[in-house]
């Protein structure tokens, strides 16, 4: 089960094994040059809040190549961080809390599009997908204080960012908004229930002794 989910398709990953030799050649330029990992992370962001703007005034195939860019270092930050020696407990917080940014600056992108051309309904179903991408996070966060690990479910940034692109660059983003919808939820509730059974396996009480363990042992034989 470990080995199927540390093999699992993601977008970035995709980019990397297509792009590995260009990839590689850029992470030992950019470690090279002692750029600081959160550095490349803010970058990500500001591409991604250019590629919000795009969004609003309807240029969705130029924010969905945005996109792709504000991806590609999203990638390359924490390689960077490795080959430079520059890892640290707050830069993976740092990048996590950028993420949500980015993630809900595309979204009120959208929203903006959809209230000034007035269409209510995808005003709200961007809500709900909003709400969605953020509780997903949120729900293996939270879990993660009470259990180990808590990454059970299909739908994480990777695959809610290559939909995003797929919807943008096709011009199909009210089906994508519905897929991001539904999924992020059910991931949500998959969460919970998987949340909700480890934490039993925690709290279970120890099985009672055996009949052999209860049993006392025989006293040895002393030489008369």
């Amino acid at each position: 089960m470990a080995a199927r989910r540390k093999d699992r398709w993601t977008f970035t990953g995709a980019i990397g094994k297509v792009f590995g030799v260009a990839i590689t050649q850029i992470v030992r330029w950019l470690a090279l040059s002692r750029i600081h990992p959160n550095v490349l992370t803010f970058i990500g962001l500001v591409i991604n809040i250019y590629a919000a703007y795009l969004f609003s005034v309807g240029h969705f195939r130029w924010a969905g190549a945005v996109v792709i860019g504000a991806g590609l270092f999203d990638m390359v930050d924490g390689r960077v961080a490795r080959a430079s020696g520059q890892v640290t407990r707050f830069g993976g917080f740092f990048d996590s809390v950028v993420d949500r940014y980015s993630d809900l600056a595309l979204f009120m992108g959208l929203l903006v599009y959809y209230s000034s051309i007035s269409r209510p309904f995808y005003i709200v179903l961007t809500a709900i997908v909003m709400t969605g991408s953020v509780m997903v996070s949120y729900a293996r966060a939270r879990a993660e204080c009470t259990i180990p690990k808590c990454k059970v479910g299909f739908l994480e940034r990777p695959e809610r960012i290559v939909l995003i692109i797929i919807g943008a660059l096709f011009d199909r983003m009210a089906p994508v908004l519905w897929v991001i919808a539904v999924l992020s939820n059910l991931t949500v509730i998959h969460r919970m229930i998987y949340t909700y059974q480890e934490c039993n396996k925690l709290e279970a009480p120890p099985p009672p002794p055996s009949d052999e363990a209860s049993r006392p042992a025989p006293r040895p034989l002393t030489p008369v």
